[in-house]
């Protein structure tokens, strides 16, 4: 009896797991001439955040492409991966074909537009959807479906993916004006279908918590009874 009451004890006393963010930073990028690299990651128009060296075996340049969280990090003394071997690394986009045209105007080496079938057989370069690359964005612009791609000096290996509507739970991280805007109209659709039932409180905070829970990769509904459990705490509390 007293080992089944300390099993139970210790069943009622543990602690319910908690959400520990861990948010995708810094991708390393291998090169063999940091000067080039930093010339060619200035010239697609990213942001130079920093840029350190210690005597001659150790320097480090960290860039960021245009409304990412995620930066990119290269230099000398900083990984042991060949120079060039970074493959496959995507940068969603909002309209494929104007970004491509904007790389160009830059003087960037980019492929045309292309899309595929899961044709994993083919001899194109190998991508998310296989390795069959048909000429052209996909014909009914589907989100995640069309692509196109460029390389650094080195041979690394870059993929605009278009994307325009992400999939359920999978966040909102790209905030344009035309993504705030409709989130923003979405997150006031919700407010107003709790308002009527709702006690006093000021939009703000509910807004908040709804905004947050869906860059987080929750449902509207999901956001939706964040929003209420932050009102209804606060006034708790």
């Amino acid at each position: 009896m007293a080992i089944l009451s300390a099993i139970n004890n210790e069943q009622t006393n543990a602690k319910s797991p908690v959400k520990v963010d861990m948010r995708l930073e810094v991708v390393v990028i291998p090169v063999s001439d940091v000067d080039r690299a930093k010339q060619f990651y200035t010239k697609l128009g990213w942001r130079l955040d920093a840029e350190f060296a210690s005597g001659a075996d150790f320097r480090i340049m960290q860039f960021t492409p245009p409304g990412s969280g995620c930066s990119v990090i290269f230099g000398k003394g900083i990984t042991a991966a060949a120079p060039g071997s970074a493959q496959g690394l995507y940068l969603a986009v909002s309209d494929i074909e104007s970004t491509r045209n904007e790389l160009l105007r830059r003087g960037v080496e980019v492929s045309e537009a292309f899309h595929g079938g899961n044709e994993h057989t083919g001899q194109d370069e190998p991508y998310l959807f296989g390795s069959v690359r048909v000429s052209g964005p996909d014909p009914a612009h589907s989100s995640y479906r069309s692509f196109a791609s460029f390389h650094d000096p080195d041979g690394n290996g870059w993929l605009l993916q278009e994307l325009t509507t992400r999939l359920p739970g999978r966040g909102l991280s790209n905030f344009d004006v035309a993504t705030l805007t409709e989130l923003l109209r979405e997150t006031e659709k919700h407010h107003g279908e709790y308002e009527p039932t709702a006690p006093k409180h000021h939009w703000s905070s509910w807004y908040a918590a709804y905004i947050v829970a869906r860059q987080d990769g929750k449902t509207p509904e999901e956001a939706a009874k964040e929003g209420k459990l932050q009102v209804e705490g606060a006034l708790a509390a």
